[in-house]
C-alpha cells in the first residue's frame, strides 16, 4: 500500500497533506529535509548577489533521495516541484524558504523513471519500471489510480492540457496507452515495433505524439487511431518530448545528441522540421534525458551526460547556459513557470535550484 511522509519543519510554506487528512493506515510521519543555499543571499553590500528571483539564495541545493533521480518537474503554481528516481519515491519540496521537503510518497515497487503535474496541479501522474501509470491526488497523497494496462516498464507518462483528465504513457512493451483517470483499463492503445520511450499530447489533446527507439515520432490522431504523420530526422533513441506553451512545437531531446523542434500545427508545412540544437550529450549510461520549454517558449533546456544543465536560446540556436555542479549525469532539467528559476536533477541524487538571467 501506498505511503505519505510528511516532513515537520518549523513553517510550510505549502502545506498541501495536512497530518489531519491523511488516514492513520497509510504510513508513519518522519521528518522532512530542507534545501541548502550554496550562495548567501545577505552579507555585507559589496559581496551581496543580485537577485532574480523569490529563492531563498542564488542556488539552492536539495538532498533526501538514496539513488539515481530521474524526472523533476515544477507544480503549474510554480510553488512546489516533485523528484523522482531509482529509490522508488516520490518526494515533494517547497519552492521557497528552505526548499523543504514536505512529503514523501511511497507506492511503486520499481523505479520511477517520469513523472508530471496536471494543469492546475491536483494530481502527479509517475511512471515506473513495475509496469503501471499511478495518479496521486496532491491533497492527501492517496493513489487514485493505479494502472497496469502495460507489459513492460512504463518509461514516459503526460497528462492532457485542457479537456477530459486524460493521461498517456510509452512504455518497452512497444504500446503507447491513453487513460482516462474515471475508468480502469486504457481507452486508446497505439502499437509501435519498439520500445517507446517518451510521450506527450498535443494542445488539444486529440493527438498522442510519441518516440522511441527507432529514432522516429509518430503523431497518432486519437479521433481516427491512425498515424498522421511521423517526425523523422534523429539518428538514435528519442529520450524526451516536450510540447512548446503556445502548443505550436515540439521539443525532443535524442541520444544522437541533439535537440530538435518540430512544427505541430495542423496545416503546417509537410516538412515539419525545425532547428537542431547541439552541445549537450549522451554516454553509455543510456539514460532518458529530458528537455523542456521556458514559460515564454523563448528558451529550451535539456540534461546531459557531462555534468552539465544546458539552456539555448530557441531563435539563435545559441548555448546561453552550461551550469555546473552535479557530479553524475544530469537527468532532468525544468523551467519555473513564472520565475528565472532552473531545476536540475541528476544521477548524484541532487537537486538544484538556481536564478538564471
Amino acid at each position: 500500500m501506498a505511503s505519505v511522509h510528511v516532513g515537520h519543519g518549523e513553517q510550510f510554506k505549502r502545506p498541501m497533506l495536512p497530518m489531519d487528512l491523511v488516514p492513520a493506515k497509510r504510513g508513519r510521519f518522519e521528518r522532512g529535509g530542507a534545501g541548502q543555499a550554496l550562495v548567501a543571499a545577505g552579507g555585507p553590500q559589496q559581496n551581496q548577489v543580485p537577485r532574480l528571483s523569490n529563492l531563498q539564495a542564488p542556488i539552492m541545493l536539495c538532498n533526501g533521495h538514496e539513488g539515481e533521480i530521474y524526472t523533476a518537474r515544477f507544480s503549474s503554481d510554480g510553488s512546489c516541484f516533485a523528484s523522482a528516481g531509482f529509490d522508488m519515491r516520490i518526494f515533494l519540496w517547497n519552492v521557497y524558504g528552505d526548499c523543504e521537503n514536505f512529503a514523501v510518497i511511497r507506492g511503486h515497487s520499481g523505479a520511477v523513471m517520469d513523472i508530471n503535474f496536471n494543469t492546475d496541479a491536483s494530481i502527479v501522474v509517475s511512471a515506473s519500471t513495475d509496469k503501471t501509470v499511478r495518479v496521486w491526488d496532491m491533497q492527501t497523497g492517496a493513489c487514485q489510480r493505479r494502472f497496469k494496462s502495460h507489459s513492460d516498464i512504463v518509461n514516459a507518462v503526460h497528462p492532457a492540457r485542457r479537456g477530459p483528465q486524460l493521461i498517456c504513457s510509452a512504455s518497452d512493451d512497444g504500446c503507447a496507452k491513453v487513460h482516462d483517470i474515471r475508468m480502469k483499463d486504457a481507452v486508446k492503445t497505439y502499437e509501435n515495433k519498439y520500445q517507446q520511450t517518451a510521450v506527450t499530447f498535443n494542445d488539444t489533446s486529440d493527438q498522442v505524439i510519441v518516440g522511441g527507439i527507432d529514432n522516429d515520432i509518430k503523431v497518432w490522431d486519437m479521433r481516427k487511431d491512425e498515424v498522421s504523420y511521423v517526425l523523422r530526422g534523429h539518428g538514435d533513441t528519442v529520450t524526451g518530448i516536450s510540447l512548446s506553451p503556445d502548443g505550436n512545437y515540439v521539443l525532443s531531446n535524442s541520444m544522437d545528441c541533439s535537440v530538435r523542434t518540430w512544427d505541430v500545427r495542423p496545416f503546417a508545412p509537410a516538412d515539419r522540421k525545425g532547428k537542431t540544437y547541439f552541445g549537450h550529450q549522451h554516454n553509455f549510461e543510456k539514460n532518458l534525458l529530458k528537455c523542456g520549454w521556458s514559460p515564454d517558449g523563448s528558451r529550451i533546456t535539456a540534461g546531459s551526460s557531462d555534468r552539465f544543465a544546458y539552456v539555448w536560446e530557441v531563435g539563435s540556436k545559441k548555448i546561453l547556459y552550461k551550469l555546473p555542479g552535479h557530479q553524475g549525469s544530469v537527468n532532468a532539467t525544468d523551467f519555473h513557470p513564472k520565475e528565472p528559476i532552473l531545476l536540475s536533477a541528476g544521477s548524484d541524487k541532487r537537486i538544484y535550484l538556481g536564478e538564471i538571467m
